[in-house]
């Protein structure tokens, strides 16, 4: 129950070449390695973000102006 032996390896990538095919094994391979990168980067906290993402994260929280106060329901105001 240790590592892949050569055999498993073979078998692996022969049950990958007939379920997805000859002509899509490629791109499908290209596809899993950009995805183990990417996870890769993502653990290590790499500099380089993956394509299509947005970098809208900002390291500074949104100032507040001074005339921003909690609104009251105005049932305290009124007398009893």
């Amino acid at each position: 129950m240790g590592a892949l032996s050569p055999l498993h390896l073979v078998i692996i990538l022969v049950v990958a070449l007939l379920v997805i095919g000859p002509g899509k094994l490629p791109e499908t391979g290209a596809a899993l390695g950009r995805a183990i990168r990417d996870f890769r980067n993502a653990i290590d906290g790499g500099e380089e973000t993956p394509e299509g993402v947005d970098q809208a994260v900002t390291s500074q929280p949104a100032e507040t102006s001074e005339t921003d106060q909690p609104v009251s329901s105005g049932s305290a105001d009124r007398p009893t």
